[in-house]
């Protein structure tokens, strides 16, 4: 029971759960910024995005990027607002029907975020890829929506020779298709779900072992007993494990539940020998799964410090390969094969004195890491002939805190796609075993695309064109896969239905697909979470999605 006014254990712990907001409240920092924090707002705020047509899908992505606040927007569109525009863009009035179709989105757009700054250039793409295709090479990222296979194939090529990342987001029908091109893309901040909590309980560090030590379990007093951190009481059993079970982890199901029951036998008990109500024990019980978890470098940071670009280092090499190499050389010397301290621990059971005592050793154990990481970066960007202060502080504290998370996405060019010999066959056909995959709407594009080459049109634009576009888009959907020999089979289903489509542009399509696409614009951007890698298609007919690399 807690003491007249003093406040009781959870009271504590509820109080160190408040103090890890109370700033960001205080300042009213926009919600977003709990999800990429606020170096990632800045970045954010200080990109410039390039989206080509305000059209339903290209206003909605723009719609999703200026309320979080992105620095600054052109929309690149030589159209004039039509009366079909109206009827599916949130982003235009009738008002507008005659006018740019640039300026009256980006008008209306700016409304939503006065600190975001909206420009619009009233010309087509084709007419810019023509005369000024530098043009694109001054955003941080360009986002195309509903353009052409040929200008498509144009603006790609540019882009990818010029390292400008490029999303293509497209709205058919009840069809959503987004393509990623990027050469390449360090990810530090992955923000994996259900990462394990890094402990080393299995093998602890000299401070660590020093403080475990400190606490003697067999003469505490009660209030003390029932306040140790759950994170001492399994390092104090799983010393005794060593002793009197095995010398290896408990990893069988059997073995845990034995430690689980090692842990229960150290809970007090009242004179009548009735086991006490100790929560910090219930929690390390709870806790053996995650805890005892080993303690090594996953396979996919291994196979990042295998890389070329982190073995190969030269003075034009980005300061993520930089760090990434500093990381390898920690991990074989000082680290003795373990990547960094984490340097956090989670929220439980105990008095603040002493989970802050905890909390700092791993803290103080975490920035001797980093200090030892930056003297291995700064040998090294004296190697290369770079100056020191060309990776901030900030830049190596991220990435010695993500180090166990950290990723390199690369994606294949739409050249590379498009290619008869480069385009990959084996993903299409591995995907084909269930005649409904959404594979099968990749197909679809792929032919409609082939209809407009032959016929400067989209199938079913007009209600009389649709029974005899039937057999002309099957008629291209047929040379499309025999040219690529793939010998699959599409239902005659699938043909009929994109004709009914006419290349319509459903807003309910178009703002699920804004969604998607600006969330991964902001990835890309922020340089956290993963992006996909490379094709993402979704069908509103069966509410289904999936990714597939082409």
């Amino acid at each position: 029971m807690a003491q007249p006014g003093r406040a009781s254990l959870k009271e504590q712990r509820y109080d160190r759960q408040l103090s890890k907001f109370s700033a960001c409240e205080e300042s009213k920092i926009p919600a977003s910024m709990r999800l990429w924090g606020d170096h990632g707002q800045e970045a954010l705020e200080s990109a410039h995005v390039c989206v080509i047509n305000a059209t339903a899908t290209g206003t909605e992505i723009l719609k999703n990027l200026v309320l979080p606040g992105i620095g600054s927007f052109t929309i690149v569109d030589g159209n004039r607002v039509s009366g079909e525009d109206v009827g599916n863009n949130f982003f235009l009035q009738k008002s507008h029907i005659g006018q740019s179709r640039a300026q009256s989105a980006t008008e209306l757009l700016q409304e939503l975020n006065n600190d975001v700054s909206g420009n619009f250039v009233e010309e087509s793409p084709e007419k810019l890829l023509d005369n000024d295709p530098s043009f694109f090479n001054r955003f941080n990222l360009v986002v195309a929506t509903q353009l052409p296979e040929s200008t498509l194939l144009r603006l790609a090529e540019l882009l990818w020779n010029s390292n400008v990342p490029l999303l293509i987001c497209r709205t058919y029908g009840l069809v959503g298709y987004m393509r990623v091109i990027i050469k390449e893309h360090p990810v530090v901040e992955s923000h994996p779900d259900n990462a394990l909590e890094d402990l080393r309980l299995d093998k602890p560090f000299p401070e660590l072992s020093e403080h475990i030590q400190s606490y003697d379990l067999d003469h505490m007093d009660k209030k003390d007993h029932s306040h140790t951190p759950w994170i001492v009481i399994v390092a104090k059993y799983l010393t005794k494990w060593f002793n009197e079970k095995s010398d290896q982890l408990p990893k069988s199901y059997k073995e845990k539940e034995a430690f689980r029951q090692l842990i229960r036998q150290g809970i007090l008990k009242n004179e009548n020998g009735i086991p006490e109500d100790e929560e910090n024990f219930e929690e390390a019980i709870k806790n053996v799964n995650s805890a005892l978890n080993t303690t090594k470098v996953p396979r996919c940071i291994e196979e990042i410090f295998n890389d070329d670009c982190c073995t190969n280092l030269t003075d034009q090499s980005p300061s993520f390969w930089v760090l990434v190499r500093a990381l390898k050389e920690f991990v074989a010397n000082e680290g003795q094969g373990s990547l960094p301290v984490r340097g956090t621990i989670p929220d439980m059971i105990a008095d603040s004195n002493k989970f802050i005592r905890l909390q700092n050793v791993y803290r103080e154990k975490a920035k001797k890491d980093i200090v030892a990481v930056g003297n291995h970066a700064a040998k090294l960007l004296q190697s290369l002939g770079k100056a020191p202060e060309s990776i901030s502080e900030r830049e190596l504290k991220l990435l010695c805190s993500n180090s166990a998370f950290l990723r390199v996405v690369r994606c294949r060019s739409l050249s590379e796609e498009y290619g008869l010999n480069t385009f990959n066959k084996d993903e299409i056909i591995s995907n084909m075993d269930n005649p409904d995959s959404e594979v099968v709407l990749y197909l679809m594009l792929r032919a409609v695309d082939r209809f407009y080459k032959q016929h400067g049109r989209y199938p079913g634009v007009y209600n009389y064109q649709v029974e005899d576009d039937i057999g002309k888009l099957k008629s291209c959907l047929t040379s499309f896969l025999q040219e690529h020999g793939l010998s699959v089979v599409v239902k005659d289903d699938y043909v009929h239905e994109f004709c009914r489509y006419g290349a319509a542009e459903p807003h309910a399509i178009a703002a699920f697909m804004g969604g998607a696409a600006a969330q991964e614009v902001i990835k890309v951007i922020t340089g956290q979470f993963v992006i996909f890698n490379n094709t993402y298609i979704y069908s509103g007919m069966s509410q289904t999605s999936a990714t597939f690399q082409l």
